[in-house]
């Protein structure tokens, strides 16, 4: 089993920074953390930001010079350096990460989400 726990959300004024954390732990050999999500009341969770194994990273129209994404594979750890955040950044915020079942599936995993607060 691998469990994903994101940490760093909050409340924050517009403008202001936040660091999220996503740690993976478990049966975490093969696992590849990567990318976060967000999900607003009454909306659809949306990709914010990606990163591939070999440090490639891929970001949303709304969040590209605001954010960056990185990770720390010995660590298997996966961060999000949230700056200049807008109220329309409000959201839950959720990392993705994958591994391979005996099939060669993928199996997709989801931690629990942080909520970032951003007031105007």
């Amino acid at each position: 089993q691998v469990q994903l726990v994101e940490s760093g959300g909050g409340l924050v004024q517009a403008g202001g920074s936040l660091r999220l954390s996503c740690a993976a732990s478990g049966s975490i050999f093969s696992i590849n953390i990567k990318g976060w999500y967000r999900q607003a009341p009454g909306k659809q969770r949306e990709l914010v930001a990606g990163i591939t194994s070999g440090g490639s990273t891929n970001y949303a129209d709304s969040v590209k010079g605001r954010f960056t994404i990185s990770r720390d594979n010995a660590k298997k750890t996966m961060y999000l350096q949230m700056n200049s955040l807008k109220p329309e950044d409000t959201a839950v915020y959720y990392c993705n990460a994958e591994d391979l079942d005996l099939r060669s599936r993928y199996r997709q995993y989801w931690g629990q989400g942080t909520q970032v607060t951003v007031s105007s």
